[in-house]
């Protein structure tokens, strides 16, 4: 999604948070995403040598295109909250609602501690997993 971002940054030239920035355009991204992404996981998960009970591991669909959807779908919201150039609703409207409901430092706090929220949930959900095979 930032691609174009840094384009226009290297460039000095176009919109710097343009298509990429809407949600027509994270849906294009998130099915591009997710049709290479899933391949190359798979693939990089081959090579790690990560395996399920010693078989390759197959990433579903489902997941595949949920993750890649959340991500494209947040990446706007958030930069929605604190860009004022973005255009979530574009072509259908040029206003942006979400700039500016919370401030860029409360943003960026909400990242970090719903981050660190993520990680304690997963690690304890692997501990748990783990206390549990071992029994």
């Amino acid at each position: 999604m930032d691609i174009q971002p840094l384009i226009v940054l290297i460039t000095g030239e176009g919109h710097l948070h343009g298509f990429t920035h809407t949600y027509v355009g994270a849906i294009l991204i998130a099915l591009f995403a997710a049709l290479t992404g899933k391949y190359l996981s798979e693939l990089g998960l081959k090579i790690l040598r990560i395996t399920e009970n010693d078989t390759s591991i197959s990433i579903s669909w489902g997941v595949v295109l949920l993750s890649a959807f959340i991500g494209s779908f947040s990446h706007v919201l958030l930069d929605s909250i604190m860009h004022a150039d973005v255009e979530p609703f574009f072509p259908f409207t040029l206003d942006n609602q979400f700039l500016g409901i919370i401030s860029v430092p409360v943003l960026h706090k909400v990242c970090l501690y719903s981050g660190l929220v993520g990680a304690v949930i997963y690690y304890g959900i692997n501990w748990k997993l783990k206390k549990t095979i071992n029994h």
